[in-house]
C-alpha cells in the first residue's frame, strides 16, 4: 500500500508541474524509494526531474518536477542544513548517525522532512526540509545525555562535502559482484547475498543482477558497505587481470 501511495505520488507531483507551470517537490526519499521512481519513469512522461540532498553524493535525495528550460524561472530546492553543536565539547559523549535521528524522531518530525546526518568532531549536520528548521532550532536541545544548540547555517560547511579517495583494485572481471566483493573484502556469497537483500544501487537504480558489468562513471552504493565511483579499467595484467580505479566515498 505504501508503494502503491509513493507511486500515485509521483504522477500527481509530475502532473501539478506540468498542468500549472510550478516546481513540485517529494519528500526526502530513501535508496529504495528512488528506486521506485526510476522504474515508473514512464508513466512520468517527458517532464524534467531533479534530485538533490543538499550536498553532491546525499543519499536522502528530494525530487523537485520541473526545470528552467520547461517553466522559464529557477526554484531552488527548499533544503537547509541545520547544525547541532555539543554546549560543552569537552565532556560530550561521542553521539551516532542514530543517536541524532533518534532524537529528532522522538521530537515528532517525520522521517521525510529529514535527509542525510553527517558528523564531524561530534557535531552533527542535517539536511533537513525548511518547514521543520525553525522547529528543530526551537526545540532540540539534548541528543542522549549531551546537551547541544542549534545553528541554522546558510550553506552547507565542507565537514559535509563528500571527500573521494582514489584506489587501484585488480581483479578478474569488471563485474558489479566482483568489484563489490573485492573493494569490500567480501566473499563471493557474502556479494550475492548483498544483491539478493537489494542493498546494491548503481546510479540511483537497485541491481538486483550480480552480474551486471561496471561501466565508467556509475556511481555504486552498496548499504551499510560505502559508496564508490567506477573509474573504469586502467590496463590488463600480464596474467590476464584486470587494472582497475574507483573513487571511494569517505
Amino acid at each position: 500500500m505504501e508503494e502503491e501511495f509513493l507511486q500515485k505520488r509521483f504522477v500527481d507531483l509530475a502532473n501539478q508541474s506540468y498542468r500549472n507551470n510550478i516546481y513540485t517537490f517529494t519528500g526526502f526519499l530513501s535508496a529504495s524509494e528512488q528506486d521506485l521512481f526510476f522504474r515508473m519513469l514512464p508513466q512520468i512522461g517527458q517532464i524534467s526531474y531533479t534530485l538533490f540532498g543538499g550536498v553532491e553524493g546525499c543519499e536522502r535525495q528530494m525530487l523537485r518536477f520541473g526545470s528552467e528550460d520547461q517553466l522559464g524561472y529557477e526554484e531552488e530546492f527548499p533544503i537547509c542544513c541545520v547544525e547541532i553543536r555539543p554546549s560543552a565539547p569537552k565532556f560530550a559523549d561521542k553521539l551516532s548517525h542514530r543517536d541524532f535521528l533518534g532524537a529528532l524522531m522522538n521530537l515528532g518530525i517525520e522521517r521525510s522532512t529529514l535527509g542525510d546526518i553527517f558528523i564531524a568532531d561530534k557535531t552533527g549536520y542535517v539536511f533537513c526540509h525548511e518547514k521543520v528548521a525553525d522547529y528543530m532550532l526551537a526545540s532540540v536541545d539534548r541528543i542522549r545525555h549531551t546537551s547541544v544548540k542549534c545553528k541554522l547555517l546558510r550553506k552547507a560547511p565542507e565537514a559535509v562535502k563528500p571527500t573521494l579517495k582514489e584506489e587501484h583494485l585488480i581483479i578478474s572481471s569488471e563485474r558489479l559482484d566482483v568489484v563489490v566483493a573485492k573493494l569490500f573484502h567480501l566473499s563471493r556469497s557474502q556479494s550475492l547475498l548483498l544483491f539478493r537483500e537489494k542493498k546494491v544501487f548503481v546510479n540511483g537504480r537497485c541491481m538486483e543482477n550480480n552480474s551486471g558489468v561496471c561501466k565508467a562513471g556509475d556511481v555504486v552504493s552498496v548499504r551499510g558497505y560505502g559508496k564508490f565511483v567506477y573509474g573504469g579499467c586502467i590496463h590488463e595484467t600480464k596474467k590476464g587481470n584486470l587494472n582497475i580505479t574507483l573513487e571511494r566515498y569517505v
